[in-house]
């Protein structure tokens, strides 16, 4: 099969904290020929990196809980524990945003950073891409209240067992895709973390 698209229209539909555009435009089909035009809005380009911290010598994971209003009326609610992240500006390398982020949110240095991977949040309504990492810190630093008042942050450094913190996978309290996929990463590479990261 040809993988093609023609975009026949783009409208900008809102421009705030989010970019709402909406498309016309028709694709290739798997079976030859082409789809009929289809509408879609798409919530425009906000790629971000995050970053779970681990200190592998304590053996603890470090994240933050803080408030999102996509989980209002769902799960455990409005306060989700996540992996410190931000949105990535035009340019910004991903491990500096990351650096940046671990200092702002959670007054972590990361001395050390491996990547996890790369995904889309929800391709069938986002261009949102996250870039994910493991950052190596000293989990006997954090703690507090931070973020950036100028961007309406309110971010609560929370300090787990990694065994905890892997457990609560499946308990429902780490319930966000990148904090899922981070933890679920970590659980895999824990061991080998221990032995790299220890000295």
């Amino acid at each position: 099969m040809k993988y093609a698209v023609e975009v026949i229209a783009r409208k900008p539909c809102f421009n705030g904290f989010l970019r709402l555009v909406s498309y016309r435009l028709r694709h290739s089909l798997f079976a030859g020929g082409w789809s009929p035009v289809i509408e879609r809005e798409r919530i425009e380009y906000l790629n971000a990196a995050a970053a779970i911290l681990y200190d592998a010598g304590h053996d603890q994971v470090v994240m933050v809980e803080q408030f999102r209003i996509g989980a209002l009326e769902k799960g455990r609610g409005a306060w989700t524990l996540e992996p410190v992240g931000g949105i990535m500006k035009p340019g910004e390398d991903a491990s500096e945003v990351v650096r940046r982020e671990a200092m702002e949110e959670a007054g972590c240095e990361i001395l050390d950073l491996k990547p996890i991977g790369a995904y889309h949040v929800s391709p069938g309504t986002s261009a949102d891409r996250v870039r994910l990492f493991c950052g190596r810190v000293d989990a006997g630093r954090a703690g507090g209240i931070h973020g950036l008042s100028e961007e309406g942050e309110d971010t609560r450094v929370v300090v787990i067992d990694a065994e905890q913190a892997i457990g609560q996978l499946y308990s429902g309290s780490i319930d966000t895709s990148s904090a899922i996929i981070a933890t679920q990463w970590l659980a895999i590479n824990r061991d080998r973390l221990r032995v790299e990261w220890s000295c």
